[in-house]
């Protein structure tokens, strides 16, 4: 059955139905790889990665992870921090991230077998990058419970779409102190018609949750050994406002302006990488350097990479280009700029709708 008879199908029922979806907060996420007549079309998969990220065997080592070695200071004074035992809660606007006092070799396992434990597979599983990230899966909470889906549907079960999809990706790295922070960020899809004929749809980008990220991170929380009370007490504290973000221009070369410091600055920008999809190949605290990949738009429109629809066009079959994104900060004033692969400053437009793409988030 095409998108357009699923999403019909499930128009009727929550039509006919009495009843809505689930509560807000109740997650039950399936892999969209697991159904058999699920398509997720191909224009949503990751790039190809290198071999030299490839850890063979199965045996879990993070010794070798090459960012947050000798990092800077971890956490800025002012970051509002819960801390239960060894595991507390930090953010900064609608970011939020776990601080663990134990190594990133004792959580790499635990971290793993949390997303397979809450039913996702892994499209990315790297710990020498310190990188996890989920299949794109579907939240089937958000079906509606009626009378239909609770007979033909479990027959049926394909033929119910939420046509939204969602992947995670969690980021472990090591701070000054031994032990490891963790960032989770999300991506999302939404499936929509192109017509007012509602024949045909299409799969576009949809605005990343933060409050979904926030979730998954107290429920980790309680697999790292924090009670469920707890998690969702220091969970629900307010957080604090983000610093000012702007686009600007130094000697004809764009950059991102953010009035706070490098360590604030350093995560935020990891976080907005992770939630609008470039592949970060590797990552140097020290000289505040993210190695990623982009895909420049093209002139073939018939099967846009994800990552590149975000930009402006492109296809999926076009090499990517290596960038690097820098960040260096004065004092309380930080400044991100776009890098080639020899680490000279770009002006291209390629650099611009990078730094368009990260300011946005950041915002």
């Amino acid at each position: 059955m095409n998108h357009t008879a699923r999403l019909g199908l499930l128009g009727l029922a929550m039509a006919l139905s009495a009843c809505s979806v689930l509560e807000s907060d109740k997650i039950d996420y399936k892999s969209a790889t697991q159904g058999a007549t699920l398509e997720v079309p191909p224009d949503l998969t990751q790039l190809s990665r290198e071999n030299r990220y490839a850890v063979p065997g199965t045996a879990v080592s993070a010794a070798a992870f090459q960012a947050g070695q000798n990092t800077k200071t971890s956490t800025a004074s002012s970051a509002a921090a819960s801390k239960i035992g060894d595991v507390r809660i930090e953010r900064n606007g609608n970011q939020r991230w776990l601080v663990i006092d134990r190594p990133a070799d004792q959580l790499w396992e635990p971290v793993r077998e949390y997303w397979l434990e809450n039913g996702f597979n892994l499209a990315i599983d790297q710990p020498d990058l310190g990188i996890l990230e989920t299949d794109w899966a579907e939240n089937r909470a958000k079906l509606p419970q009626d009378i239909i889906r609770s007979t033909i549907g479990k027959v049926f079960e394909s033929l119910y779409s939420t046509g939204e999809r969602d992947k995670f990706r969690t980021r472990l790295e090591r701070n000054a102190a031994g032990g490891t922070e963790i960032y989770i960020t999300h991506r999302g899809m939404v499936e929509v018609y192109t017509s007012t004929a509602k024949d045909n749809t299409i799969w576009q980008p949809r605005a990343a949750d933060p409050e979904l990220e926030t979730e998954f991170l107290r429920r980790l929380m309680v697999k790292l050994g924090v009670s469920q009370e707890q998690s969702k007490a220091v969970a629900a504290a307010p957080a604090l406002k983000a610093a000012t973000v702007r686009l600007a221009s130094v000697n004809n070369v764009p950059v991102v302006q953010m009035d706070e410091g490098f360590d604030r600055a350093w995560r935020r920008v990891g976080l907005a990488l992770d939630r609008t999809g470039f592949t970060v190949e590797d990552r140097n605290r020290n000289d505040g350097l993210y190695f990623v990949r982009y895909v420049a738009p093209g002139t073939d429109k018939k099967e846009p990479g994800f990552f590149s629809k975000l930009l402006g066009g492109g296809s999926a079959a076009t090499p990517p280009l290596k960038y690097r994104v820098m960040v260096r900060s004065q004092g309380e004033t930080t400044t991100v700029s776009v890098l080639n692969e020899g680490g000279t400053p770009e002006s291209s437009a390629n650099a611009e709708r990078i730094l368009r793409v990260l300011a946005d988030d950041l915002k």
